[in-house]
């Protein structure tokens, strides 16, 4: 455990960081998976541009890498453009 107090405010704030990370990236994922399960080209063409925005959130937080999210934009892509 920490010894000093900047190090005790370091560790509060990392933990405060850690669950407000991995609530964005839980939703990503679920908004993801939600897009992946869709059937209808109308509803998946207005609902991928509100993933891609999460998407690159977390990639400019350096959350994701910026490849993997490259990967993931492109292949979002071409599914939601293969519904047609």
């Amino acid at each position: 455990m920490a010894n000093h107090k900047s190090a005790k405010k370091r560790a509060r704030q990392d933990e405060k960081k850690r669950i407000h990370n991995r609530y964005y990236k839980k939703t990503a994922r679920t908004s993801i998976a939600k897009l992946r399960e869709m059937t209808d080209a109308k509803e998946a063409q207005t609902f991928l541009p509100k993933v891609i925005a999460m998407v690159d959130k977390l990639a400019k937080k350096n959350q994701w890498h910026d490849n993997k999210a490259g990967n993931l934009k492109s292949k979002l892509t071409k599914f939601v453009n293969s519904l047609n």
